[in-house]
């Protein structure tokens, strides 16, 4: 291997591995503030994908149902958790946000697809059409059990996903698809051409990771969800609802992951059941940063994409191996630096 070869493993590493950091900043994020291991993010990756694919290709793409799926479901849930305090203002608000919104993207996306939007109009309807699917999962699937143990709610998460995968296959069937890049002029340094789409990936991944984190330092929302991580009681004591915090904490994931759906649909072809592998590469991530720390998470999940390019390249057949066999080596380290505790 030469060293252009090596430039372009890196180049390409680099790409996937900002995917990877951006899964991987919202699972820490979903982790810490409400202790969900949330591994559907992969699903709404692939859904997204999938939905911006639809939209270039000027269908109606299936995810709008499934939209209006969850947010019925979530508006159910939500309700029987008002049947003490039943109110009309806080039946109303809760019908504009699970009932109304899903059907005015259904109205929106039918009348807008037909005629191929642009990359930026398909990417905004995207990412509106996928991120409230992460609030409504919580809303059905996370807050009934917000005091659960971490291990019961990993179980729900794995529930979430199964099903997920089930719907995916009925909203969009067996079928691959790819989008239309974001971006098409290369930059050419040297011998090396940097594909626009890498540009754009790299451009849009640093501007959503300063954005976080203005958002964490600068913001008051920010800062009650730094609260809720570091001591849940303790923000619940002085006025920050945990539940609040966890919807927050889960749209702001469904937006994470829908636009990482839209980043990576030119980069391969997606299937309903692709964002699995995806997402635990991510979460490969977020554990080696203890699902606690941002910074490592992001160099990690850097760290993660130049694995699996550099073993596509010399044992590809063994890459999704070799890059699951580097979170063995953290697990024995934190496994002896941090004997376990009765305690979570």
């Amino acid at each position: 291997m030469d060293f252009d070869i090596a430039l372009i493993l890196l180049q390409d590493g680099l790409v996937n591995g900002a995917i990877y950091a951006l899964l991987a900043l919202s699972l820490v994020m979903v982790f810490t503030v409400t202790r969900v291991i949330f591994i559907p993010q992969g699903e709404l990756v692939a859904f997204a994908a999938l939905t911006y694919a639809a939209l270039n290709a000027g269908q109606v793409p299936g995810s709008i149902w499934l939209l209006a799926a969850l947010g019925a479901g979530a508006f159910l849930m939500g309700a029987w958790g008002q049947r003490y305090t039943f109110g009309a203002a806080g039946l109303g608000a809760l019908a504009l946000e699970t009932l109304v919104l899903p059907a005015v993207m259904i109205v929106l996306v039918q009348a807008v697809a037909p005629a191929r939007p642009g990359v930026v109009v398909s990417a905004l309807l995207t990412i509106a059409i996928v991120a409230p699917m992460a609030p409504y999962l919580y809303r059905m699937a996370f807050q009934p059990l917000a005091e659960a143990p971490v291990l019961i709610l990993l179980v729900a998460a794995v529930g979430v996903h199964l099903a997920l995968v089930g719907t995916g296959l009925l909203a969009f069937g067996p079928e691959g698809f790819r989008g239309t890049p974001l971006a098409t002029t290369p930059l050419v340094l040297g011998t090396q051409t940097v594909p626009g789409q890498a540009l754009a990936i790299g451009a849009l991944t640093g501007t959503l990771m300063l954005a976080q984190a203005l958002f964490f330092g600068r913001t008051l929302t920010g800062k009650a969800l730094r609260a809720v991580a570091v001591n849940r009681l303790g923000a619940s004591l002085v006025g920050i609802g945990p539940v609040r915090s966890g919807r927050i904490a889960f749209t702001l994931a469904g937006g994470i992951g829908a636009l990482s759906g839209v980043l990576i649909a030119p980069l391969t072809t997606v299937y309903y059941d692709s964002g699995f592998l995806v997402g635990l590469k991510g979460f490969v991530a977020a554990i080696i940063g203890g699902l606690l720390s941002y910074p490592i998470a992001v160099a990690a999940a850097l760290m993660v994409g130049c694995v699996e390019s550099f073993s596509s390249f010399y044992a590809s057949a063994f890459k999704e191996v070799i890059v699951f066999t580097t979170i063995i080596p953290v697990l024995l380290w934190r496994s002896l630096r941090h004997p376990a505790e009765d305690e979570e």
